[in-house]
């Protein structure tokens, strides 16, 4: 597998998905974002992202995909691990997201990711990074959602959550 930067939102990348494979893929359109893919052969996963409307030292990550056959496999991980490092070598103070499931927390908690206690008016969890606490507060994240209506699945992966899962790997030469 490899990562590709098509573009940091100066640079106006868009990005044609199949919205039958993947989540919000009319997001990624749009020139507003910049855009990351992995690609096996054939893309695999996508983010956009941009810089914080309130804090130029801060990228926003709008939008992560992974395609739904491949889904599990860890690649959304080391997709947000990737950006933000290269977020971080373009002098970026930190890195922030905003997930809306428990798979998305997990995901996100791999590439480094601590829970910062906030909610948006979506019902979603803001993460960021660096995350001085990121195990410390891991189980108040993904105990958050049993306020929700969560399909069995999802409260099963909750339960069998204890502790914060260890950082991945960046892709190689990313």
């Amino acid at each position: 597998m490899e990562f590709e930067l098509l573009g940091w939102a100066d640079d106006g990348p868009t990005l044609r998905l199949d919205h039958e494979r993947f989540s919000y893929a009319g997001k990624f359109v749009m020139s507003a974002t910049g855009k990351a893919v992995v690609r096996d052969g054939a893309i695999v996963a996508a983010a956009a992202f941009d810089r914080d409307r309130t804090d130029e030292s801060t990228l926003r990550i709008r939008y992560v995909t992974v395609r739904r056959d491949r889904q599990g496999e860890g690649i959304g991980s080391q997709l947000l691990r990737t950006i933000r490092e290269r977020a971080a070598a373009r002098d970026f103070e930190r890195v922030v997201i905003a997930v809306n499931n428990p798979f998305a927390y997990e995901a996100a908690s791999k590439a480094g990711f601590g829970y910062t206690g906030e909610q948006t008016g979506l019902a979603e969890r803001v993460m960021a990074w660096p995350a001085p606490d990121r195990s410390g507060r891991y189980r108040e994240g993904i105990e958050s959602f049993r306020d929700e209506e969560l399909p069995p699945e999802a409260s099963a992966f909750i339960d069998a959550r204890e502790t914060a899962p260890p950082v991945v790997d960046s892709f190689p030469d990313a």
